[in-house]
């Protein structure tokens, strides 16, 4: 399913944008325009015949698992994962919070990998979560599942705007006494992100960055871990302690659950699977073993060794805690910076296949000037909007918290299990239609509590900080 290769020179050879923008991507220019959308960077013909589905002009079945895998892999471990230690062990304490890594972490394995099963129904091809929802539940919850995972979308992209601003923040304060306002630095990785998702539109055109992207993934985390060590060592009046009262500690603790679905799902995942070619389903399921193999032991690792060293005042952002030369905190939040710019994407990707697939002309190609220029305003737009309201609402575990709670939470537990017994109920056993009804009450009431929890904390984050404050 993968593009025809053809000469560049057959195209429009005054188009030198076309060119530029093509090479970026790594993708081969065709002859036949409307081929490259509506096939050869789309789906086949006959892999979708209903109402809820569109053609994508986005890439369809060209990647390789390992790809796929790695991407998610170098994804799970950006620079998030340097505020899980307080957003996680620090509610829930060494027991607790061990426990729910390894029983979350678990669940989410299993509830992702019976969703890409379900790739292919009827020998029908879903390349979306939402088409799939809507041919098995009707239009209400094709509708319930687009704006639970475009929530999840513009609320996870925020939150990396916020972690690139931070990181700049932070190698600007090594360097000056009065370092620039948070804000400055949002405007900054606004605007790299857009310049990058101009250049590189699709998930399947990621691929000539995943090499550089893992170069300074696990850059930055080595040299993290080594400071920790040295910092844990040598830090002995750190405590464990998890401090406030009952109510407090219970709410926190669910908050702290929420955190560490965000860090091992997506709620992307028919959307990510429909880049790889077939078989897909066996295909997806090997890229998710690496990510919850190779993947989890790297961002669990930074998670208990951050806690390990600092304890219960791990700060919400990791490097700021670290001792020894200006030289290391610089290097590892340049890096946590320009990794950023890649793993964002993949979370920014299904906005923009869906504003792709509706606003450029599919009867032409991807990088004619008409859809350039839609291409460039339908970006520019998203990222000034994201960008303004990070700046307005800079705090970060509320970014992280939100967006697990009352989207992913269902995402990612309730709808696979909906799914199964709709599909599978009448011939499945009795014990396995009780197991899926069951995860579809206990996650529901999960999606409740998490979600209260949340915004108990947006509460008294806007109690405590005003707009646009540079915390």
């Amino acid at each position: 399913m993968g593009s025809t290769p053809c000469n560049k020179k057959d195209h429009d050879q005054d188009n030198v944008v076309t060119f530029f923008v093509a090479a970026m991507e790594g993708e081969e220019i065709t002859t036949n325009n409307k081929e490259a959308l509506s096939i050869e960077q789309g789906q086949l013909r006959g892999d979708q015949d209903h109402e809820f589905s569109l053609p994508s002009a986005h890439t369809v079945g060209h990647d390789s698992w390992q790809q796929v895998g790695l991407m998610l892999v170098t994804s799970f471990n950006c620079g998030y994962i340097l505020s899980f230690s307080n957003l996680m062990l620090v509610p829930l304490g060494w027991t607790w919070g061990i426990i729910c890594l390894l029983v979350v972490g678990f669940c989410t394995a299993y509830a992702n990998w019976l969703l890409a099963a379900f790739h292919f129904i009827n020998g029908q091809r879903f390349i979306r979560y939402r088409d799939l929802m809507g041919l098995l539940f009707g239009q209400k919850m094709y509708y319930i599942t687009w704006v639970s995972q475009f929530l999840t979308l513009l609320l996870g992209n925020m939150g990396f705007i916020l972690l690139g601003g931070r990181a700049l923040k932070e190698i600007n304060s090594e360097f000056s006494d009065s370092p620039l306002r948070l804000q400055y630095f949002i405007v900054v990785t606004g605007a790299t992100y857009f310049i990058y998702s101009f250049l590189i539109p699709t998930m399947s055109a990621m691929r000539r960055w995943l090499g550089p992207s893992t170069v300074l993934t696990f850059a930055y985390i080595v040299i993290l871990l080594v400071v920790a060590v040295k910092d844990g060592k040598a830090n002995t009046k750190r405590d464990y302690v998890i401090h406030g009262n009952k109510a407090d500690r219970v709410l926190n603790a669910f908050g702290a659950i929420s955190a560490i679905i965000v860090c091992n799902t997506s709620g992307l995942l028919l959307e990510i699977q429909s880049t790889l070619r077939k078989p897909a389903v066996s295909n997806m399921r090997k890229a998710l073993y690496l990510q919850f193999s190779v993947g989890l032991v790297f961002y669990y690792g930074v998670i208990m060794m951050g806690y390990w060293a600092y304890g219960s005042t791990v700060s919400e952002y990791l490097p700021g805690e670290l001792s020894g030369p200006n030289s290391v905190k610089v290097l590892i939040n340049a890096a946590v910076f320009l990794q950023s710019i890649v793993s964002q994407h993949l979370y920014a990707a299904p906005i923009h296949e869906a504003l792709d697939t509706k606003f450029l002309k599919l009867e032409t190609g991807m990088n004619t000037k008409e859809n350039l220029k839609r291409r460039f305003y339908m970006r520019a737009l998203l990222f000034t909007v994201n960008s303004f309201v990070t700046a307005a609402f800079p705090f970060m575990g509320n970014f992280v918290n939100l967006f697990g709670s009352f989207t992913l939470v269902p995402l990612t537990f309730v709808f696979p299990s909906m799914i199964f017994i709709k599909v599978k109920g009448k011939t499945a056993r009795l014990e396995k239609n009780l197991w899926h009804w069951f995860n579809i009450v206990i996650f529901s009431l999960l999606a409740v509590v998490t979600t209260i929890s949340t915004v108990r904390l947006i509460v008294n984050n806007v109690q405590k900080y005003h707009f646009f404050a540079d915390t």
